[in-house]
């Protein structure tokens, strides 16, 4: 059995947020979002490559997106990448951008998507209750090892606890954000 680590028991909290946000990030919210491209991969010289490899991607307006293509050969594999990636966007070819408008959410759509970041947020505490749990069993353990008394495992519990209850807290925080945000209230 490991050790009681409570930086470790931290970092884990930690990534479960952050892997919260970056799924949230790529929900459409009817605003511009450059993080909406992130799954799009283009095929251009023989490869498959992130669009952010091949272009510059900007939110110049609240509504529209913006890809800068550096070389002209890629504009179409770009063009073609982005309308194939199931987001529902039409790029609008101008020489070498692609003008991207974010288009109006439906109400039943941004029901799925507010759903969605519910289910993400309900796996990020599953996450962190299964991060609680392995820092629980390393308590006894070490407790049974004659490592810590009874005492000191009692108070080193409450403190997971508290970790997981304000880690649990930014994550239900975040989440309640973003539905919000996806729902236009």
């Amino acid at each position: 059995m490991a050790q009681y680590d409570k930086p470790d028991l931290e970092r884990r909290m930690h990534g479960a947020i952050e892997s919260l946000k970056g799924d949230l990030a790529g929900l459409r919210t009817g605003r511009a979002n450059i993080q909406l491209l992130d799954p799009v991969t283009v095929e251009v010289y023989g490869a498959h490559m992130p669009l952010n490899q091949i272009a510059t991607v900007s939110a110049p307006e609240p509504r529209m997106l913006s890809v800068q293509v550096w070389d002209k050969s890629n504009v179409g594999p770009a063009d073609k990448a982005i309308r194939s990636a199931g987001l529902g966007l039409n790029p609008i070819v101008d020489g070498q951008t692609l003008r991207l408008p974010i288009p109006d959410l439906t109400e039943e759509r941004r029901k799925e998507l507010a759903k969605l970041a519910s289910k993400y947020a309900e796996g990020a505490r599953i996450a962190v209750r299964n991060v609680r749990r392995d820092g629980m069993d390393s308590l006894k353990a070490d407790e049974k090892k004659g490592e810590i008394s009874e005492d000191e495992r009692k108070r080193l519990e409450t403190e997971v606890q508290k970790l997981t209850d304000s880690t649990i807290a930014d994550i239900d925080a975040t989440s309640a954000a973003k539905e919000k945000e996806i729902l236009g209230h």
